[in-house]
């Protein structure tokens, strides 16, 4: 009887609890990865709200609030890329919040930059139509329903730099009142180059992945 009553108790089961819904999705390795939101993309996202605040600066001719909002911004880009790369917290979405949040911040402060009056409009037109070309040649690759894989050039990385350099500068300048010159027209010579290359290559590579889809 003893035997009997452990067996009953060795094959008694007890409920199973639901466990906690959690939604994973498939990332390039094929592992599962979680879709919550990780600290690099809260900072990346604290990066976009900058952007309002540092446009205001500009607009109301505080550049020692709008320098200083800079630097935080370019501080906090170099923490979450530390933070998805040391911990391994790179995701999808952090990959499309990173240069979403550096292009508006960029494209902000150039904008401001024109209207305010430190900067050369023509500058500010080359930049923006930068980015607007890049995007909409993306867009159109997207409704074919062949989407280009977006890979970064490095003379993209050299405009970028190029770019946040010249902003951080004329920002200074305005802010602590110095003469910025002759940086100042080095590093537009560099923007003006480097935006002109990048965008190029861009299209041309985008170009060549359209015939593609033409052909086939």
């Amino acid at each position: 009887m003893a035997r009997k009553r452990y067996a009953r108790v060795l094959c008694r089961q007890e409920p199973v609890q639901p466990a906690k819904s959690r939604t994973f999705v498939k990332n390039k390795a094929g592992s599962r990865e979680a879709t919550e939101l990780s600290i690099p993309n809260i900072i990346t996202l604290g990066r976009i709200l900058l952007v309002p605040i540092i446009v205001w600066a500009i607009a109301s001719s505080q550049m020692e609030i709008a320098f200083a909002i800079f630097v935080i911004a370019g501080v906090s880009d170099a923490v979450d890329g530390f933070l998805a790369k040391r911990f391994n917290m790179a995701s999808e979405l952090g990959a499309l919040l990173d240069p979403l949040a550096d292009k508006a911040l960029l494209v902000s402060i150039y904008v401001a930059l024109g209207i305010w009056g430190a900067v050369p409009r023509w500058i500010v037109i080359l930049v923006v139509s930068r980015d607007i070309m890049i995007v909409s040649a993306v867009i159109v690759s997207w409704l074919f329903g062949k989407p280009i894989p977006m890979k970064p050039l490095m003379v993209s990385k050299l405009n970028t730099v190029a770019q946040v350099a010249f902003a951080a500068l004329v920002l200074a300048a305005l802010g602590f009142g110095f003469q910025p010159r002759p940086y100042d027209l080095i590093l537009m010579g560099f923007v003006t180059v480097f935006t002109l290359v990048s965008v190029s290559l861009y299209l041309v590579e985008w170009v060549r992945h359209m015939s593609t889809i033409e052909a086939s």
